[in-house]
């Protein structure tokens, strides 16, 4: 487990690159998102020929700038809770780890618990300190984020944590795995604050947020990958226990709404969608909204009226 606060990291000058570029959480990405909240991000050049960087945050207004730059879904607030949300981060890139903690750290109701450098590390780590969501990077050493991913919150999984994979624009092959491995969430590394921290109180609700970037394409390819002949899915569907109310939501679902879009779509108040999914998971044996999607992706609901 890192320790917190600690000197300034350095990596290997290949390494040093942006990984999502302007305004993603690359050193670029990094540097700008931590002067939105009143914080700086220096990098230099090591005389080992590596890249040096150090920085900070003033705590005293920084989590009211981050508080205004996240958008709460389901009217989850930033203090509704005197309980923290604990968060384990895994990244095999220090700086991602620490543009993370920077980010996460600033949200009164998130904590990080630990950081984890490889993928061995991080399956340590979340069975022993049992944190409410693991944040996972898709490619670590020793194991990669979809071992992690089946290891913590795969069926076979004993006691399941909850887990959100972080992935970049080009790898959807790694994220359909995951989707299918039991994570509740997938990030793309470009993605702002906002959407960082919502993906975490998301996961810690049981829910799930997936960068909008990723989803359709994502779930279109679960759809064409499906073997089986059309009207074998149509009687897949035919035969489910579900409503015709209930094939709405999962419809909604699946093009990415959120809770509150489902209610401006089908009229209905909050408390009735909550009631539908919880429903719709039962009746399916489904975990979270992301299973819901893959649902109907699969078995051809998606676009059907």
């Amino acid at each position: 487990m890192e320790v917190y606060n600690a000197p300034p990291a350095r990596r290997a000058a290949t390494d040093a690159e942006p990984l999502g570029g302007r305004g993603g959480l690359g050193l670029v990405g990094l540097a700008e998102r931590t002067e939105a909240v009143g914080g700086t991000l220096h990098a230099s050049r090591a005389e080992d020929g590596g890249v040096a960087a150090d920085g900070g945050v003033s705590v005293a207004g920084g989590c009211d700038r981050i508080a205004r730059m996240t958008d709460a879904s389901d009217g989850a607030g930033v203090g509704g809770s005197a309980r923290r949300i604990r968060v384990l981060i895994a990244d095999d890139q220090e700086m991602v780890r620490t543009g993370f903690r920077l980010i996460l750290q600033l949200q009164p109701d998130i904590e990080v618990v630990g950081e984890a450098a490889d993928g061995a590390e991080c399956v340590e780590l979340a069975r022993r300190l049992r944190p409410d969501v693991c944040l996972v990077d898709i490619r670590m050493p020793k194991l990669d984020g979809l071992e992690v991913t089946r290891l913590l919150a795969g069926p076979k999984a004993v006691d399941p944590l909850r887990v959100v994979v972080v992935t970049t624009f080009d790898q959807d092959d790694y994220v359909y795995g995951a989707l299918y491995g039991g994570a509740c969430g997938f990030l793309l590394k470009d993605a702002g604050p906002g959407l960082l921290v919502e993906a975490v109180r998301a996961a810690s609700r049981g829910d799930a947020l997936v960068s909008p970037a990723v989803t359709v394409r994502l779930l279109e390819r679960i759809g064409e990958q499906r073997p089986a002949a059309e009207a074998a899915r149509r009687a897949e569907v035919s035969s489910s226990p579900l409503t015709g109310r209930e094939l709405d939501v999962v419809r909604l679902v699946a093009d990415g709404r959120t809770n509150q879009e489902i209610c401006d779509e089908l009229f209905v108040s909050l408390s009735t969608v909550k009631t539908h999914m919880a429903s719709i998971q039962g009746k399916l044996k489904l975990r979270n909204r992301v299973e819901i999607a893959a649902w109907a992706w699969r078995c051809g609901v998606v676009g059907d009226r």
